[in-house]
């Protein structure tokens, strides 16, 4: 499968987006499908994921309710929406896949991936 991250932009504070994660070659539904960022001169951190029966997300404790992962199975595509953009959010955003069998808990080490997009950009002005 190839992963392609999209939608990033720039926006100001308080701002919102929707980022998509579009999945080819294979259907995202064998995926767990995670979202990192990475901002300048800082180290990659996870986001959130959801898991590739759909039922369950998590998130970074960091998003506090800004952030919502859906997956449109039609689209073979995951979404990032984010809300009330902070400065804090800018960054490089990027999804990755994991093929693994459910374990009852998300892999939140990007190194746990083997599979990611290309990162879209995204960066808010205050």
């Amino acid at each position: 499968v190839q992963l392609q991250a999209s939608g990033g932009g720039s926006v100001q504070s308080g701002g919102s987006l929707r980022l998509s994660c579009a999945a080819s070659g294979r259907t995202i539904t064998n995926y767990h499908i995670a979202w990192f960022r990475q901002a300048p001169e800082k180290e990659r951190e996870f986001v959130g994921a959801i898991s590739r029966s759909g039922a369950a997300t998590t998130y970074a404790d960091f998003v506090k309710g800004r952030f919502t992962i859906s997956r449109d199975i039609a689209k073979n595509a995951v979404y990032l929406e984010i809300h009330s953009l902070k400065p804090e959010d800018s960054a490089v955003y990027f999804c990755a896949g994991d093929p693994a069998q459910w374990l009852g808990y998300f892999r939140r080490v990007g190194d746990e991936y083997d599979i990611w997009g290309q990162g879209t950009l995204v960066t808010v002005s205050s």
